[in-house]
Formats: structure tokens, sequence, C-alpha cells
């Protein structure tokens, strides 16, 4: 069983910057994709980026150049550096990872390809 455990969340103002991590037990297949998530009440679960074993990337437009996601394979990490919050940027966060061999294609930005998912950590941005 592979275990997911988002942490780093929090309250900031517009903005300002968190660091979000992912800590993973267990053991996922060495192609699989891990990504970032996110939830606002009322909307859909979006993808926030994801990123692969070879340390390539997608990120959302509306985040693009003010997050980055990182990977940290030998302490099966995750991490995602959000700079610039805006409000809404407010969302539960969670992180996920597949088990199959992933690319960055569509399909890896959508939640029905994460087999595996955190409990998720609350973002809330203030203006």
């Amino acid at each position: 069983q592979v275990q997911l455990v988002e942490s780093g969340g929090g309250s900031v103002q517009a903005g300002g910057s968190l660091r979000l991590s992912c800590s993973v037990s267990g053991h996922l297949y060495s192609g699989s994709c891990m990504g970032w998530f996110r939830q606002a009440p009322g909307k859909e679960r979006e993808g926030v980026a994801v990123i692969n074993l070879a340390g390539q990337n997608w990120y959302a437009d509306s985040v693009k150049g003010r997050f980055t996601i990182s990977r940290d394979n030998a302490k099966n990490s995750l991490f995602l550096q959000m700079n610039s919050l805006k409000p809404e940027d407010s969302a539960m966060y969670y992180c996920a990872a597949t088990v199959k061999l992933c690319g960055l294609g569509t399909l890896s930005r959508l939640p029905p390809e994460y087999n595996y998912w955190g409990q998720g950590t609350q973002v809330t941005v203030t203006s």
C-alpha cells in the first residue's frame, strides 16, 4: 500500500508564499507521475502541477510562473512551492500518484488517472 500525507498548508496574505510537502510511504512504480490537485468549494478538482521521474513537469496556466513542483525520488517526497499567491488559489490541495507508466499527456492532468491520494491540506489566501 502507498500512503501520501500532505503538509504545509495554512493561511497567507495575497502575494505571500507557501511550500507544500507530500510524504510518501510505500513504493511507487518508477515510471509513475506525481501531482498536485486542488478543489475549492463548489468546484471540480483540478490539476495544478504534475511531475514525472525525469523531472519533466506540467503546470496549469493559472499557476504557471508562480508555482514550482519538485520531486525527491530518493526520499519519496513531493513539493509544491507557491509564490505570489492569490485569493483564487484558496483550496484544499491534494497530492496524488499514478500506478502506471505516466507521460505528461492530458490524461496525467486528470484525477481519474491517479490511484493514490493524500487527505489534503488547506490553503487559504487572504486579500
